[in-house]
């Protein structure tokens, strides 16, 4: 989508929406397809604190201004633009700029991007917010570069220790207080945020559907009803690196052997458990050379099911069954839960009040993490869902059509509209 970034470039201009003037989402994402354009994955990589997703907080931030919203940055790296003077109570939407490898155009900027367009048709309308309003962007929200999903609602909710978010690394092992110490921010205030918490009355957040329930229901916007409990775990396999032609099978301890089995273990545990999805969609070897048997093979997986019980069991299950592989060839294994979300129930009054609201959208459950999960159990949170008619996300081929957009816009503002008048 769009032309190759351009090395060094800095981030968009704003689009000029201002005053009544009204901006379409298409158009704003329009505005932002040249960047973290990845070459070799196809899609975009835009992740925490690196050079395509500062810029694109520089456009979040142009363009807030441009519409005379006031940002401020909160101690975790979350971008705030108030329409007017913050406080309590406040109405709150949003979502992230960020994305996973390779990932597609609409996961987390549509959110942001309706967001914006929300405001200027409120605008345009006359409508002023009776409460205090803002836009948000939350860091780091795909954990593509430190690897924690919605470490800055998790910062925020100080449901993630500060210490241990500080010494995070990404693969070329820069830590998260580097990289935002290069950012321009104090890693040092990293963590829970009390005063910031404490503003949001409702937090609504817009996002592409990443599955199938509305296209199958030829609906354009629905509402979430629900998040799996999921969440991330590391397996390092550690065997004996040796030489690929030298070393006799019957003197290996190849490590890559039982990662292998870990991904076959994943995919039948999970495919036994009625609604569960096990993944393993990393795998490092160190090495890492062609001729060379790994002396450590590192493994991510990614387990998500209906419930906590059901979860930890898969979880249990796949460990058991990697712990017998690594054993039968003479490896070692670790096993490190990097995070985990429980179930999410979204509150319910506020979820059937915005359905109604929009001619009786239609309640999904989702399996993706978000945001507006993480804040559900700290402030009342609700989710609205663009149709993708693909139902592929995080890749390439996620996709949602300009129409269908700007349906969600109209959505997200007749729901802001209702909801600035609430005392939620």
């Amino acid at each position: 989508m769009g032309a190759q970034p351009r090395p060094g470039a800095s981030a968009p201009g704003p689009s000029g929406a201002s005053g009544t003037s009204a901006a379409s989402a298409t158009g704003l994402l329009a505005a932002i397809a040249d960047v973290g354009v990845d070459r070799v994955r196809g899609g975009y990589s835009r992740h925490g604190f690196d050079r395509a997703e500062l810029a694109l907080r520089e456009w979040f931030v142009a363009e807030s201004r441009a519409r005379g919203l006031d940002v401020e940055v909160d101690r975790n790296g979350n971008l705030w633009a108030w329409w007017g003077k913050p406080g309590p109570n406040a109405l709150i939407t949003g979502s992230h700029l960020d994305s996973v490898p390779g990932g597609g155009a609409f996961d987390g900027p549509l959110g942001v991007v309706s967001a914006l367009a929300a405001v200027d048709l409120l605008r345009a309308r006359g409508f002023v917010p009776s409460r205090p309003f803002a836009v948000v962007v939350f860091a780091e929200e795909e954990g593509g570069r430190f690897g924690v999903p919605c470490l800055g609602s998790r910062l925020l909710a100080g449901t993630i220790d500060a210490d241990t978010a500080r010494r995070l690394r990404d693969p070329e092992g820069t830590t998260l207080a580097d990289a935002m110490r290069k950012a321009g921010l104090a890693p040092e205030r990293l963590g829970r945020d009390e005063e910031s918490l404490s503003r949001i009355g409702c937090f609504v957040e817009l996002h592409v559907e990443q599955g199938r329930g509305l296209i199958d229901l030829g609906r354009p916007v629905g509402v979430a009803s629900s998040i799996l409990a999921h969440g991330r775990w590391r397996f390092q396999f550690t065997g004996e690196g040796n030489h690929a032609g030298a070393t006799p099978i019957t003197d290996r301890h190849d490590p890559m052997l039982p990662a292998s089995q870990l991904v076959l273990a994943a995919r039948r545990a999970a495919a036994a458990a009625v609604g569960s999805r096990a993944t393993i969609g990393r795998i490092v070897p160190v090495p890492g050379g062609t001729n060379v048997i790994a002396s450590t093979v590192d493994c991510w997986l990614d387990a998500r099911a209906s419930d906590d019980a059901t979860t930890r069991s898969l979880v249990t299950e796949i460990e058991a069954a990697a712990r017998d592989a690594a054993a039968a060839e003479g490896c070692r294994l670790e096993v490190t839960e990097e995070s985990y979300g429980d179930t999410v129930i979204f509150d319910p009054a506020l979820r059937d009040e915005l359905a109604g609201l929009l001619d009786d959208a239609p309640a999904l459950p989702t399996g993706a993490g978000h945001d507006a999960g993480v804040l559900a159990s700290q402030v009342p949170t609700a989710m609205l869902f663009v149709r993708n008619p693909t139902g592929v996300s995080h890749a390439p081929a996620e996709h949602a059509e300009p129409d269908d957009c700007e349906a969600g816009v109209a959505a997200l503002a007749k729901v802001l509209e209702h909801l600035a008048g609430s005392e939620r």
